[in-house]
């Protein structure tokens, strides 16, 4: 358990540790504003683009094998991106450390289902997996800030040099390898799923710089539709697909998808924008901007591990559903914040909300994820989980780059700065209204259809 913790703790940290750096990074490297979104989207697009590739690789190869070569990977590209000398460099190396973050991360989630039994012990297992991502995230943040400020952006990518060999070393001694089984990659399904996602990412990014009308930006989300309808149809058709859509059809799994991708394009959008806001709007360097994201961890970790027992009380749906309306509370009063807004009542109290939001809502996402599927579709669940997750961050972010150059057109210094940053809350609170919708219209009635009635009989779903 400490290993599958310890080695998903620095892949979500490096989601973070770049965001309080980002102004040092745009300075240094040469960003342009809209450019700079692709920091976060090159890393998060490999990742969710190459994650059901990377899923499929464990079931036939063997997770520990699996697990190890992403971290060598992982570790390997995030010594090139902390030697970065041009912006070109690092979105390239940025990109490899999300290929291997694909690799490694099916493997922890595939890991953990196979070693805790489904029920309580598995919902503690998932529980702490939860609280981990959220504090990695924050810690990310803060740890950014701190060395951007106080030793340079790139010391937080050398970090995962240590962690790295020394998870690899564990993993030999205390992983054993799980059983290999026969198949083939299907490597047309991987890149046209990559492909596609790539250009709606870089469609939404484009048009903050040259609008919807542009050529480039209309020929690469149209290009990305075709794309992802053909990966649809391979799937249909390849005796082994990486992503077996019969995952799809349960109404729990699918709900849980697609919440988990409205959820977290909120939920990444709140933590690049809320950096931009108080370090381009308030002023703030990048150590107090990660400590400034503090208070978004004080609830979300107890909260998220106090999920188990919440659970005997309340069911995972009330849950679920408590969590996301507290989420669209706190998004929707950060959106109410401008440049003289004071830090407690217009930042750290919402992300209170935020904090209490993530660790209700995480946890039981995951676990209807994941519900229902046999041990040999581990791996594609447990890919499909962080696809998801991957898609809903890059796709998200991109959304709502989009939306904040759509609304601060025109518009030059602070006033142009605090119109992205609402016009992004605005938007991401409507993306947790749908998620909203999505777990009340198909994973609470799926399961409420499921309960049996007085008489034993189940209703019809």
């Amino acid at each position: 358990m400490a290993i599958i913790l310890v080695s998903y703790v620095m892949i979500v940290l490096d989601i973070s540790v770049v965001l309080t750096g980002l102004p040092r990074i745009h300075e240094q490297l040469g960003f342009s504003e809209a450019n700079l979104a692709w920091v976060q989207s090159a890393y998060t697009l490999t990742f969710g683009g190459f994650m059901l590739l990377g899923a499929r690789a464990g079931d036939i190869l063997g997770r520990r094998r699996m697990f190890v070569t992403g971290l060598a990977i992982f570790t390997l590209a995030s010594l090139a991106i902390g030697a970065s000398p041009s912006a070109t460099w690092m979105l390239t190396w940025r990109a490899i450390q999300g290929f291997g973050a694909a690799v490694l991360a099916p493997s922890t989630l595939a890991l953990l289902q196979t070693n805790f039994a489904e029920g309580h012990e598995r919902t503690r297992a998932v529980s702490y997996y939860a609280a981990a991502a959220g504090a990695s995230a924050t810690v990310g943040l803060v740890l950014g800030g701190v060395l951007a400020e106080w030793v340079s952006w790139r010391a937080g990518f050398y970090v995962n040099l240590p962690v790295g060999i020394g998870l690899i070393l564990a993993a030999y001694r205390y992983i054993e390898e799980t059983p290999r089984h026969t198949g083939r990659f299907d490597l047309l399904g991987a890149l046209t799923s990559t492909l596609g996602i790539g250009g709606l990412v870089f469609g939404f990014i484009r048009s903050a710089q040259s609008g919807w009308s542009a050529p480039v930006t209309t020929a690469s989300i149209a290009g990305a539709i075709v794309l992802i309808a053909l990966f649809v149809m391979i799937e249909r058709r390849a005796a082994q697909p990486i992503l077996p859509l019969d995952l799809f059809s349960s109404r729990v799994r699918s709900g849980a998808y697609a919440a988990r991708v409205l959820y977290l394009g909120a939920m990444v959008g709140f933590f690049f924008f809320t950096t931009l806001y108080l370090q381009n709007v308030k002023g703030y360097g990048p150590a107090q901007s990660g400590l400034a994201f503090i208070p978004a961890t004080i609830l979300h970790v107890p909260f998220a591990i106090a999920v188990p027992r919440l659970v005997k009380t309340f069911s995972a749906n009330r849950l679920m559903v408590v969590g996301i309306v507290i989420g669209i509370v706190g998004m929707a009063w950060l959106s109410f914040a401008n440049a003289g807004s004071p830090y407690l009542t217009a930042v750290a109290l919402p992300m209170l909300l935020i904090g209490v939001s993530q660790g209700l809502t995480l946890s039981p996402l995951t676990s209807a994820g994941v519900a229902g599927v046999a041990h040999a579709n581990a791996g594609a669940a447990s890919g499909a989980v962080n696809v998801a997750h991957q898609i809903g961050s890059s796709v998200g972010l991109s959304v709502l780059v989009a939306v904040a150059g759509i609304a601060s057109a025109g518009l030059h210094g602070q006033p142009f700065a605090v119109a992205r940053i609402r016009a992004a809350f605005e938007t991401g609170t409507l993306m947790l209204a749908l998620a909203l919708l999505v777990v009340l219209t198909m994973i609470v009635v799926a399961d409420n259809a499921l309960k049996p009635e007085p008489n034993g009989a189940i209703r019809a779903a």
